[in-house]
């Protein structure tokens, strides 16, 4: 959704500004999400200490995209945090006909995360932005041409938004309407 593994992670708490929702309360609920990833392996197993480094490596990288978003400096805690994880295992990977399999224990996850995190912030062409709906505060890579995207994604936000500007334009011209009435009485 957000274009980046690592930019994915770091959306697992929606709302940040509002009224924070975060998808990642337990670590069954990483393990859980690490296996819906299509980039991470499979299955892993998540207890208390690698739980917390995730959330840790999550935090690192929100804030060091969003700085990179707003054009500000890297915050030095955060880099240490991700360039640390960043230098841990690598998962495995195999290609075969049925494409790219990857395997590996919760920290090689975290490494890899924390690389494809490495990778697009250190990318200078790297678009990246903050969701457009009001209360949405999703970093994306946005790929599209001239990058127009304005919404982390069509499906949740970008319908979200029309719908509410569908619903404010009919409510306009039915009061425009009633007042059309008023005045050729």
């Amino acid at each position: 959704m957000s274009g980046n593994p690592a930019l994915d992670l770091a959306g697992t708490v929606g709302s940040r500004r509002d009224g924070p929702v975060d998808v990642l309360a337990a670590p069954g609920d990483l393990e859980r999400w690490v296996a819906e990833c299509d980039e991470l392996p499979d299955r892993v197993a998540a207890d208390f200490a690698t739980f917390e480094a995730a959330l840790s490596l999550r935090e690192a990288i929100y804030q060091l995209a969003l700085a990179r978003v707003l054009g500000r400096p890297f915050d030095p805690g955060s880099l240490e945090i991700v360039n640390d994880t960043a230098a841990g295992p690598v998962p495995t990977m195999k290609l075969s006909d049925a494409g790219l399999q990857m395997s590996g224990d919760l920290p090689a996850v975290l490494s890899h995360l924390a690389r494809s995190g490495i990778a697009v912030l250190a990318d200078p062409d790297a678009c990246l932005k903050e969701c457009g709906r009001t209360g949405c505060t999703r970093l994306y890579l946005d790929r599209s041409r001239g990058a127009r995207r304005t919404w982390c994604g069509m499906d949740e936000c970008g319908n979200r938004v029309k719908a509410a500007a569908y619903r404010a334009r009919r409510r306009a011209s039915t009061t425009a309407a009633g007042r059309g009435r008023e005045g050729t009485t």
